[in-house]
């Protein structure tokens, strides 16, 4: 595979921000092994922006030639006070988010899997931690505090600020060239790349992946706070929902005619489902169907008033059944998943 072939699926949506493509191009010129990675809080049940649109993202990497970590960060979970700060139930959300990326259409043995608890046990990993922490200023510390998806007023306690600093070495200790993780995360893969001199004398790039619209709509919200949320009512769709759920949702779902901007169900079709069918045919009230194969046509029929709310929210609804089927009949069927997915279901989700 060429070169460009491999920057083009590295940086294909959902990739919004890389840091810097400069990099990004010299580490595919002179690399022959390149590692990414992505790091998990498990912190409840897995919704469409979790599970499939991570995999899809996943599955470029690897098609891409890259190899790929996945972090289940459930010292970092623990810190942030998820799942009431059980650890130990934390580790049973983290085996579920296995099964649930197995669900998804993830070959697991394609993908080498971490745990933050199997990292810190390492005495040098503290030690550069702390190395880190020594290069990093209290105020500084606290501001990364909203890659936990705390307020700065919010960090109040030191494993708080401490969060930031153990993200910042991830990379160094797993041995990623690339941290592709979310855009909420910004600060702490900035903070790595300013580190990384200093540390190992090394460039580590960040491809940021775009943060998938709540279905409330993201309006005079920035990205983060409108981000799809297992823990806001009504804001996500469940990889396990079934199809009344997923037209109830839907159906209630911020979709202003003819506006484009922070449209939550556009995003799905932009992210999801035009990445997992090469089109659909979406049945118009009083009109011809329309054949969609590109998003561009889609928002361009859309913003032209062509397209009602109504009947792109109908073959929204048959799109994520679709996807969704599988996935349910998946944890319906295995026994290990579906006995994960019940523990995961009746235990408290804390934001």
């Amino acid at each position: 595979m060429d070169l460009e072939r491999r920057l083009e699926l590295i940086t294909r949506a959902p990739i919004e921000e890389v840091v810097t493509l400069e990099d990004l191009r010299k580490l595919l010129e002179t690399k022959t092994k390149i590692t990414a990675y992505d790091g998990f809080e498990p912190s409840g049940m897995m919704h469409i922006a979790t599970g499939i649109l991570r995999t899809i993202k996943i599955n470029d990497l690897l098609e891409a030639n890259v190899n790929f970590i996945i972090l289940l960060a459930d010292w970092y979970a623990w810190i942030n006070n998820k799942m009431g700060g059980d650890l130990e139930l934390i580790k049973k959300v983290g085996e579920y988010f296995v099964e649930g990326y197995k669900a998804c259409g993830l070959d697991m043995k394609k993908v080498k899997v971490m745990w933050a608890s199997d990292m810190v046990k390492d005495t040098d990993y503290w030690k550069n931690v702390i190395s880190i922490s020594k290069l990093t200023t209290i105020q500084r510390a606290i501001r990364a505090g909203t890659i936990m998806g705390r307020e700065d007023a919010e960090v109040q306690y030191v494993a708080q600020a401490l969060y930031p600093m153990m993200q910042a070495y991830d990379p160094f200790y797993l041995g990623a060239d690339i941290m592709q993780l979310g855009m909420d995360q910004r600060k702490a893969m900035i903070l790595t790349r300013e580190v990384a001199p200093k540390v190992d004398n090394s460039i580590r790039i960040a491809a940021m992946h775009h943060l998938l619209i709540g279905l409330q709509g993201g309006q005079r919200m920035g990205p983060a706070e409108a981000k799809m949320s297992k823990s806001i009512a009504g804001s996500a769709v469940f990889i396990h929902d079934d199809k009344e759920q997923i037209i109830d949702k839907i159906n209630g779902a911020f979709c202003q005619p003819k506006e484009v901007e922070n449209n939550p169900i556009l995003e799905i079709w932009k992210y999801i489902i035009l990445r997992k069918f090469d089109s659909r045919t979406i049945k118009r009230k009083n009109k011809t169907d329309l054949q969609v194969q590109s998003y561009q046509e889609l928002e361009k029929t859309y913003r032209e008033g062509e397209l009602h709310p109504l009947d792109l929210k109908k073959e929204t609804i048959e799109a994520l059944d679709e996807l969704l089927k599988p996935i349910r009949e998946y944890f319906e069927k295995n026994k290990k998943a579906k006995e994960l997915y019940e523990t995961v279901k009746k235990s408290e989700i804390t934001r």
